[in-house]
Protein backbone atom coordinates (compact mmCIF):
# COMPACT_ATOMS: atom_id res chain seq x y z
CA UNK A 1 0.00 0.00 0.00
CA UNK A 2 1.78 3.15 -0.86
CA UNK A 3 2.70 5.34 1.82
CA UNK A 4 1.21 8.28 3.02
CA UNK A 5 2.35 11.53 6.02
CA UNK A 6 0.20 10.06 7.88
CA UNK A 7 2.05 6.55 8.23
CA UNK A 8 5.96 8.30 7.88
CA UNK A 9 8.00 7.83 10.42
CA UNK A 10 9.52 11.06 11.75
CA UNK A 11 12.68 9.90 10.48
CA UNK A 12 11.45 9.26 6.91
CA UNK A 13 9.92 12.60 6.53
CA UNK A 14 13.15 14.07 7.84
CA UNK A 15 15.01 11.99 5.05
CA UNK A 16 12.74 13.46 2.66
CA UNK A 17 13.29 17.05 3.84
CA UNK A 18 16.80 16.61 3.98
CA UNK A 19 16.78 15.27 0.28
CA UNK A 20 14.75 18.44 -0.82
CA UNK A 21 17.16 20.73 0.93
CA UNK A 22 19.85 19.11 -0.80
CA UNK A 23 18.05 19.69 -4.14
CA UNK A 24 18.01 23.42 -3.15
CA UNK A 25 21.69 23.83 -2.34
CA UNK A 26 22.41 22.11 -5.60
CA UNK A 27 20.15 24.49 -7.43
CA UNK A 28 21.86 27.49 -5.68
CA UNK A 29 24.98 26.77 -6.79
CA UNK A 30 24.02 27.30 -10.05
CA UNK A 31 23.67 30.96 -9.39
CA UNK A 32 25.93 33.44 -7.90
CA UNK A 33 25.09 32.29 -4.16
CA UNK A 34 28.19 30.16 -3.52
CA UNK A 35 27.11 27.14 -1.55
CA UNK A 36 30.13 25.16 -0.50
CA UNK A 37 30.21 21.16 -2.68
CA UNK A 38 30.36 19.23 0.76
CA UNK A 39 26.98 20.89 2.22
CA UNK A 40 24.92 19.28 -0.48
CA UNK A 41 26.90 15.76 -0.33
CA UNK A 42 26.70 15.80 3.23
CA UNK A 43 22.97 16.13 3.27
CA UNK A 44 22.19 13.95 0.92
CA UNK A 45 24.46 11.21 2.79
CA UNK A 46 22.18 11.97 5.96
CA UNK A 47 19.33 11.27 4.39
CA UNK A 48 20.76 7.78 3.49
CA UNK A 49 22.03 7.46 7.64
CA UNK A 50 17.68 8.05 8.29
CA UNK A 51 16.82 5.69 5.71
CA UNK A 52 19.80 2.79 6.01
CA UNK A 53 17.13 0.31 7.57
CA UNK A 54 14.48 1.11 4.84
CA UNK A 55 16.65 0.07 1.87
CA UNK A 56 15.86 -3.32 0.45
CA UNK A 57 18.66 -6.13 2.18
CA UNK A 58 20.28 -6.91 -1.44
CA UNK A 59 20.63 -3.25 -2.00
CA UNK A 60 21.59 -2.54 1.59
CA UNK A 61 24.18 -5.17 1.24
CA UNK A 62 25.46 -3.60 -2.37
CA UNK A 63 25.62 -0.07 -1.53
CA UNK A 64 27.24 -1.03 1.92
CA UNK A 65 30.23 -2.88 0.04
CA UNK A 66 30.71 -0.05 -2.50
CA UNK A 67 31.10 2.37 0.14
CA UNK A 68 33.41 0.35 2.56
CA UNK A 69 35.73 -0.47 -0.68
CA UNK A 70 35.66 3.12 -1.33
CA UNK A 71 36.88 4.19 2.30
CA UNK A 72 39.00 0.86 2.59
CA UNK A 73 40.94 2.49 -1.49
CA UNK A 74 41.38 5.76 0.19
CA UNK A 75 42.64 5.47 3.30
CA UNK A 76 45.26 2.72 2.10
CA UNK A 77 45.76 5.77 -0.48
CA UNK A 78 46.27 8.04 2.54
CA UNK A 79 48.36 6.29 4.73
CA UNK A 80 50.30 3.87 2.57
CA UNK A 81 50.96 5.53 -0.69
CA UNK A 82 51.08 9.10 1.31
CA UNK A 83 49.04 10.16 -1.00
CA UNK A 84 47.33 14.29 -0.77
CA UNK A 85 43.46 12.70 -0.10
CA UNK A 86 40.79 16.40 -0.16
CA UNK A 87 38.41 14.25 2.44
CA UNK A 88 36.16 17.20 2.41
CA UNK A 89 35.25 16.59 -1.20
CA UNK A 90 35.35 12.39 -0.74
CA UNK A 91 31.78 12.05 -0.39
CA UNK A 92 30.50 14.47 -3.17
CA UNK A 93 30.45 11.45 -6.15
CA UNK A 94 27.57 11.35 -7.94
CA UNK A 95 25.77 14.07 -6.22
CA UNK A 96 25.57 15.90 -9.40
CA UNK A 97 23.06 12.70 -10.74
CA UNK A 98 21.37 12.12 -7.57
CA UNK A 99 20.29 16.12 -7.01
CA UNK A 100 19.11 15.54 -10.87
CA UNK A 101 17.05 12.51 -10.30
CA UNK A 102 14.93 14.40 -7.42
CA UNK A 103 14.23 17.35 -9.22
CA UNK A 104 13.14 14.68 -12.14
CA UNK A 105 10.89 13.31 -9.17
CA UNK A 106 8.69 16.59 -9.24
CA UNK A 107 7.88 15.88 -12.45
CA UNK A 108 5.16 13.99 -11.11
CA UNK A 109 3.23 16.61 -10.21
CA UNK A 110 3.08 18.17 -12.97
CA UNK A 111 -0.84 18.10 -13.74
CA UNK A 112 -4.04 17.45 -11.26
CA UNK A 113 -4.41 15.22 -8.77
CA UNK A 114 -8.16 14.79 -9.73
CA UNK A 115 -7.54 14.06 -13.31
CA UNK A 116 -5.56 10.90 -12.99
CA UNK A 117 -8.16 8.46 -12.86
CA UNK A 118 -8.54 10.03 -16.79
CA UNK A 119 -7.99 6.65 -19.16
CA UNK A 120 -4.55 7.11 -20.69
CA UNK A 121 -6.01 5.56 -23.81
CA UNK A 122 -8.01 2.21 -23.98
CA UNK A 123 -5.78 -1.19 -24.22
CA UNK A 124 -5.34 -2.36 -27.79
CA UNK A 125 -5.01 -6.05 -28.11
CA UNK A 126 -1.81 -8.48 -29.84
CA UNK A 127 0.97 -7.18 -31.70
CA UNK A 128 -0.17 -4.08 -32.06
CA UNK A 129 -0.86 -3.55 -28.28
CA UNK A 130 2.69 -5.13 -27.57
CA UNK A 131 4.40 -2.16 -29.84
CA UNK A 132 2.34 0.82 -28.58
CA UNK A 133 3.17 -0.93 -24.62
CA UNK A 134 6.76 -0.30 -25.53
CA UNK A 135 6.29 3.01 -26.93
CA UNK A 136 4.78 4.41 -24.54
CA UNK A 137 6.69 3.36 -22.08
CA UNK A 138 9.98 4.22 -24.12
CA UNK A 139 8.70 7.71 -24.94
CA UNK A 140 7.04 8.66 -21.82
CA UNK A 141 9.98 7.24 -19.68
CA UNK A 142 12.21 9.47 -21.10
CA UNK A 143 10.87 12.12 -18.63
CA UNK A 144 9.31 10.12 -16.09
CA UNK A 145 11.76 7.45 -15.78
CA UNK A 146 10.67 4.49 -13.65
CA UNK A 147 7.13 6.15 -12.81
CA UNK A 148 6.45 5.47 -16.26
CA UNK A 149 6.61 1.54 -15.76
CA UNK A 150 3.60 2.11 -12.76
CA UNK A 151 1.82 4.26 -14.58
CA UNK A 152 0.98 2.12 -17.39
CA UNK A 153 1.67 -1.34 -15.67
CA UNK A 154 -1.44 -0.71 -13.06
CA UNK A 155 -3.37 0.32 -16.46
CA UNK A 156 -2.35 -2.71 -17.79
CA UNK A 157 -3.06 -4.70 -14.66
CA UNK A 158 -6.94 -3.24 -14.31
CA UNK A 159 -7.49 -5.69 -17.65
CA UNK A 160 -6.17 -8.84 -15.47
CA UNK A 161 -2.73 -9.91 -14.38
CA UNK A 162 -0.02 -9.11 -16.31
CA UNK A 163 1.35 -11.64 -18.42
CA UNK A 164 5.49 -12.41 -19.14
CA UNK A 165 5.21 -10.18 -22.51
CA UNK A 166 3.59 -7.36 -21.01
CA UNK A 167 6.72 -7.37 -18.32
CA UNK A 168 8.71 -7.62 -20.78
CA UNK A 169 7.51 -4.77 -22.94
CA UNK A 170 7.69 -2.53 -19.92
CA UNK A 171 11.08 -3.83 -18.91
CA UNK A 172 12.60 -3.49 -22.34
CA UNK A 173 10.95 0.00 -23.08
CA UNK A 174 12.21 1.57 -20.77
CA UNK A 175 15.76 0.22 -20.43
CA UNK A 176 16.20 1.50 -23.80
CA UNK A 177 15.69 4.89 -23.19
CA UNK A 178 18.81 4.89 -21.41
CA UNK A 179 20.50 4.77 -24.59
CA UNK A 180 19.64 7.93 -25.72
CA UNK A 181 17.11 9.85 -23.14
CA UNK A 182 18.79 13.16 -21.20
CA UNK A 183 17.26 12.59 -18.71
CA UNK A 184 17.97 9.69 -17.23
CA UNK A 185 20.49 8.96 -14.40
CA UNK A 186 22.31 6.96 -17.33
CA UNK A 187 22.98 10.09 -18.95
CA UNK A 188 23.68 12.15 -15.55
CA UNK A 189 26.45 10.02 -14.71
CA UNK A 190 28.11 9.95 -18.30
CA UNK A 191 27.78 13.83 -18.39
CA UNK A 192 29.32 13.97 -15.33
CA UNK A 193 32.19 11.45 -15.59
CA UNK A 194 33.23 12.99 -19.28
CA UNK A 195 31.92 16.08 -19.42
CA UNK A 196 33.78 16.28 -23.34
CA UNK A 197 31.24 14.39 -24.96
CA UNK A 198 29.43 15.30 -27.96
CA UNK A 199 25.91 14.90 -27.15
CA UNK A 200 24.58 15.16 -30.90
CA UNK A 201 26.65 12.47 -31.46
CA UNK A 202 25.54 10.23 -28.50
CA UNK A 203 22.16 10.64 -29.66
CA UNK A 204 23.15 9.59 -33.48
CA UNK A 205 24.40 6.51 -31.91
CA UNK A 206 21.81 5.64 -29.15
CA UNK A 207 18.28 6.42 -31.28
CA UNK A 208 18.63 4.09 -34.06
CA UNK A 209 19.59 0.74 -31.62
CA UNK A 210 16.50 2.19 -29.53
CA UNK A 211 14.63 1.48 -32.57
CA UNK A 212 16.34 -2.00 -32.87
CA UNK A 213 15.43 -2.46 -29.33
CA UNK A 214 11.71 -2.13 -30.34
CA UNK A 215 11.63 -3.60 -33.37
CA UNK A 216 13.81 -6.81 -31.68
CA UNK A 217 11.38 -6.99 -28.98
CA UNK A 218 8.62 -6.75 -31.05
CA UNK A 219 9.54 -9.97 -33.49
CA UNK A 220 10.66 -12.17 -30.40
CA UNK A 221 7.91 -11.78 -28.73
CA UNK A 222 4.84 -12.40 -31.64
CA UNK A 223 7.37 -15.60 -32.24
CA UNK A 224 7.59 -16.89 -29.13
CA UNK A 225 3.63 -16.07 -27.62
CA UNK A 226 0.45 -16.16 -28.32
CA UNK A 227 -0.51 -12.33 -28.42
CA UNK A 228 -4.18 -12.62 -29.41
CA UNK A 229 -5.31 -11.94 -25.05
CA UNK A 230 -2.41 -9.56 -24.74
CA UNK A 231 -3.28 -6.34 -23.85
CA UNK A 232 -1.79 -3.14 -24.52
CA UNK A 233 -1.33 0.07 -24.18
CA UNK A 234 -2.69 2.57 -26.83
CA UNK A 235 -0.81 5.75 -26.48
CA UNK A 236 -2.88 9.41 -27.07
CA UNK A 237 -1.44 12.59 -28.80
CA UNK A 238 -2.39 14.02 -24.93
CA UNK A 239 -0.36 12.10 -22.97
CA UNK A 240 3.09 12.81 -25.17
CA UNK A 241 2.40 16.66 -24.32
CA UNK A 242 4.07 16.91 -21.49
CA UNK A 243 7.20 15.02 -22.37
CA UNK A 244 8.00 16.74 -25.45
CA UNK A 245 7.58 20.25 -24.32
CA UNK A 246 10.04 19.19 -21.55
CA UNK A 247 12.44 18.09 -23.45
CA UNK A 248 11.92 20.99 -25.85
CA UNK A 249 12.17 23.17 -22.79
CA UNK A 250 15.72 21.92 -21.79
CA UNK A 251 17.27 22.14 -25.14
CA UNK A 252 16.20 25.81 -25.27
CA UNK A 253 17.95 26.44 -21.98
CA UNK A 254 20.75 24.19 -23.30
CA UNK A 255 21.44 26.52 -26.49
CA UNK A 256 20.13 29.25 -26.12
CA UNK A 257 19.23 30.62 -22.25
CA UNK A 258 21.82 29.12 -20.19
CA UNK A 259 24.37 27.76 -22.35
CA UNK A 260 27.47 27.95 -19.51
CA UNK A 261 25.14 25.18 -17.52
CA UNK A 262 24.95 21.33 -18.59
CA UNK A 263 22.05 18.83 -19.27
CA UNK A 264 22.06 17.70 -16.03
CA UNK A 265 22.14 21.39 -14.04
CA UNK A 266 19.27 22.20 -16.33
CA UNK A 267 16.95 19.35 -15.79
CA UNK A 268 17.86 19.63 -12.25
CA UNK A 269 16.31 23.10 -12.05
CA UNK A 270 14.00 23.05 -14.34
CA UNK A 271 11.87 20.11 -13.79
CA UNK A 272 10.85 21.21 -10.09
CA UNK A 273 10.43 24.64 -11.82
CA UNK A 274 7.54 23.65 -14.15
CA UNK A 275 6.16 21.42 -11.30
CA UNK A 276 5.81 24.62 -9.60
CA UNK A 277 4.38 26.49 -11.91
CA UNK A 278 1.81 24.44 -12.96
CA UNK A 279 0.33 23.86 -9.40
CA UNK A 280 0.07 27.10 -8.79
CA UNK A 281 -2.57 28.15 -10.47
CA UNK A 282 -4.72 25.99 -8.12
CA UNK A 283 -3.22 28.86 -5.24
CA UNK A 284 -0.14 28.43 -3.01
CA UNK A 285 -1.48 26.24 0.18
CA UNK A 286 -2.01 23.68 -2.66
CA UNK A 287 1.11 23.89 -3.91
CA UNK A 288 2.76 23.74 -0.37
CA UNK A 289 0.70 20.71 0.47
CA UNK A 290 1.38 18.91 -2.96
CA UNK A 291 5.48 19.76 -2.41
CA UNK A 292 5.65 18.62 1.28
CA UNK A 293 3.08 15.25 0.39
CA UNK A 294 5.99 14.95 -2.17
CA UNK A 295 8.84 15.95 -0.10
CA UNK A 296 7.74 13.44 2.57
CA UNK A 297 6.63 10.24 1.00
CA UNK A 298 8.00 9.97 -2.89
CA UNK A 299 11.35 11.52 -1.78
CA UNK A 300 12.18 9.17 1.09
CA UNK A 301 11.29 6.32 -1.25
CA UNK A 302 14.02 6.67 -3.77
CA UNK A 303 16.30 5.42 -1.14
CA UNK A 304 17.45 2.90 -3.15
CA UNK A 305 18.45 4.60 -6.14
CA UNK A 306 20.29 7.22 -3.98
CA UNK A 307 22.11 5.39 -1.74
CA UNK A 308 23.76 3.30 -4.55
CA UNK A 309 24.60 6.56 -7.01
CA UNK A 310 26.01 8.36 -3.51
CA UNK A 311 28.02 4.57 -2.50
CA UNK A 312 29.06 3.71 -6.47
CA UNK A 313 30.19 7.60 -6.17
CA UNK A 314 32.14 7.29 -3.11
CA UNK A 315 33.76 3.97 -4.63
CA UNK A 316 34.80 5.83 -7.70
CA UNK A 317 36.54 8.44 -5.86
CA UNK A 318 38.44 5.73 -3.76
CA UNK A 319 39.75 3.47 -6.80
CA UNK A 320 41.03 6.71 -8.78
CA UNK A 321 43.19 8.11 -5.74
CA UNK A 322 44.29 4.24 -5.00
CA UNK A 323 45.46 3.80 -8.82
CA UNK A 324 46.81 7.79 -8.32
CA UNK A 325 48.62 6.45 -5.78
CA UNK A 326 49.92 3.21 -6.28
CA UNK A 327 51.00 4.34 -10.12
CA UNK A 328 52.12 7.56 -9.71
CA UNK A 329 48.78 8.71 -12.21
CA UNK A 330 50.75 7.12 -15.08
CA UNK A 331 48.94 3.96 -15.12
CA UNK A 332 45.71 3.25 -17.45
CA UNK A 333 43.62 0.46 -18.03
CA UNK A 334 44.10 1.05 -21.97
CA UNK A 335 46.95 2.80 -23.44
CA UNK A 336 43.94 4.25 -26.40
CA UNK A 337 39.94 4.14 -26.20
CA UNK A 338 39.19 2.40 -29.30
CA UNK A 339 37.07 -0.26 -31.47
CA UNK A 340 38.48 -3.21 -29.11
CA UNK A 341 38.61 -1.65 -26.09
CA UNK A 342 35.10 -0.19 -26.42
CA UNK A 343 33.75 -3.37 -27.06
CA UNK A 344 35.53 -5.47 -24.37
CA UNK A 345 34.12 -2.66 -21.94
CA UNK A 346 30.74 -3.19 -22.95
CA UNK A 347 30.73 -6.45 -22.73
CA UNK A 348 32.36 -6.91 -19.21
CA UNK A 349 29.93 -4.24 -17.79
CA UNK A 350 27.03 -6.07 -19.22
CA UNK A 351 28.74 -9.58 -17.67
CA UNK A 352 28.70 -8.08 -14.16
CA UNK A 353 24.86 -6.78 -14.61
CA UNK A 354 24.40 -10.35 -15.40
CA UNK A 355 26.33 -11.70 -11.95
CA UNK A 356 24.26 -9.23 -10.31
CA UNK A 357 26.23 -5.48 -10.45
CA UNK A 358 24.04 -2.14 -11.36
CA UNK A 359 26.07 -0.84 -14.15
CA UNK A 360 26.89 2.34 -13.13
CA UNK A 361 29.49 0.36 -11.01
CA UNK A 362 30.94 -1.05 -14.44
CA UNK A 363 30.91 2.47 -15.63
CA UNK A 364 32.30 4.65 -12.62
CA UNK A 365 35.16 2.06 -12.22
CA UNK A 366 36.33 1.54 -15.78
CA UNK A 367 36.21 5.66 -15.85
CA UNK A 368 38.68 6.23 -13.04
CA UNK A 369 41.43 3.82 -14.76
CA UNK A 370 40.98 6.04 -18.16
CA UNK A 371 42.41 9.15 -19.31
CA UNK A 372 40.00 10.36 -22.18
CA UNK A 373 40.35 12.67 -25.01
CA UNK A 374 37.70 14.25 -27.03
CA UNK A 375 36.59 11.49 -29.32
CA UNK A 376 37.67 8.82 -26.68
CA UNK A 377 35.01 10.71 -24.25
CA UNK A 378 32.06 10.43 -26.64
CA UNK A 379 33.19 6.44 -27.50
CA UNK A 380 33.22 6.03 -24.17
CA UNK A 381 29.92 7.91 -23.45
CA UNK A 382 28.34 5.66 -26.31
CA UNK A 383 30.00 2.36 -24.68
CA UNK A 384 28.25 3.07 -21.18
CA UNK A 385 25.01 4.41 -22.31
CA UNK A 386 24.64 0.92 -24.23
CA UNK A 387 25.52 -1.23 -21.23
CA UNK A 388 23.52 0.44 -19.31
CA UNK A 389 20.81 -0.30 -21.61
CA UNK A 390 21.29 -3.90 -22.21
CA UNK A 391 22.77 -4.58 -18.80
CA UNK A 392 19.80 -3.26 -16.58
CA UNK A 393 17.11 -5.02 -19.23
CA UNK A 394 18.21 -8.52 -17.68
CA UNK A 395 20.56 -7.99 -14.72
CA UNK A 396 18.19 -9.13 -11.88
CA UNK A 397 19.55 -6.90 -9.34
CA UNK A 398 18.42 -3.58 -11.70
CA UNK A 399 15.99 -0.97 -10.54
CA UNK A 400 13.30 -1.84 -13.39
CA UNK A 401 13.64 -6.06 -12.47
CA UNK A 402 13.60 -5.07 -8.62
CA UNK A 403 10.40 -3.11 -9.33
CA UNK A 404 8.33 -4.88 -11.54
CA UNK A 405 9.35 -8.14 -8.87
CA UNK A 406 8.09 -5.60 -5.98
CA UNK A 407 4.69 -4.30 -7.28
CA UNK A 408 3.57 -7.10 -9.51
CA UNK A 409 5.27 -10.51 -8.54
CA UNK A 410 6.81 -11.66 -11.28
CA UNK A 411 9.81 -13.85 -10.67
CA UNK A 412 13.09 -12.16 -11.37
CA UNK A 413 14.92 -15.18 -12.11
CA UNK A 414 12.14 -15.19 -15.03
CA UNK A 415 12.39 -11.82 -16.54
CA UNK A 416 16.14 -13.03 -16.59
CA UNK A 417 15.54 -15.89 -18.63
CA UNK A 418 13.36 -13.87 -20.54
CA UNK A 419 15.68 -11.42 -21.69
CA UNK A 420 19.06 -13.14 -22.36
CA UNK A 421 17.97 -13.72 -25.83
CA UNK A 422 16.83 -9.66 -26.42
CA UNK A 423 20.19 -8.98 -24.64
CA UNK A 424 22.51 -10.97 -26.64
CA UNK A 425 21.03 -9.80 -29.71
CA UNK A 426 21.33 -6.35 -28.43
CA UNK A 427 24.76 -7.01 -27.44
CA UNK A 428 25.60 -8.02 -31.57
CA UNK A 429 24.21 -4.69 -32.62
CA UNK A 430 26.00 -2.93 -29.45
CA UNK A 431 28.80 -4.02 -31.07
CA UNK A 432 28.87 -3.51 -34.42
CA UNK A 433 27.45 0.10 -33.25
CA UNK A 434 30.54 0.54 -31.42
CA UNK A 435 33.29 -0.45 -33.69
CA UNK A 436 31.42 1.62 -36.35
CA UNK A 437 31.44 4.56 -34.11
CA UNK A 438 35.30 3.91 -33.37
CA UNK A 439 36.25 3.80 -36.65
CA UNK A 440 33.98 7.18 -37.89
CA UNK A 441 35.51 9.07 -34.94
Amino acid sequence: MPATTATLSARQAVAGGLLFIGLLLQISGFTDIAVPSPLVSVTLWLSVILLWQDIPRRTRWQAGCLSGIGVGLLLVARFHYGADIRWSTMLDGNTFVVTMLIGVSFVGLIGNRSSSARPLGRPIMGARGIASTWLGVHLLGTILNLSTVFMIGDRLARQGPLSMPQYLALNRGLSSAALWSPFFASMGVVITLVPGMKFPVVLAFGMPLALCAGLLTLLELTHRFDLDETAGFSLSPHSLLMPVSMASLVMLFHYGLTPELTIVSIITFLLPLAALASNLPRGPRWTLRRIRQHTMVRLPGMRGEVSLFLCAGLLTEGLASFIAAATGSDWQLFARFGALEGVLSFLAIVASAVMGLHPIIGVSVLASMLELDGSGQTLFACVALASWAVGTSVGPLSGINLSLQGRYGVSGAQLMKHNMLYASAMSVLTVVAISALAAWL
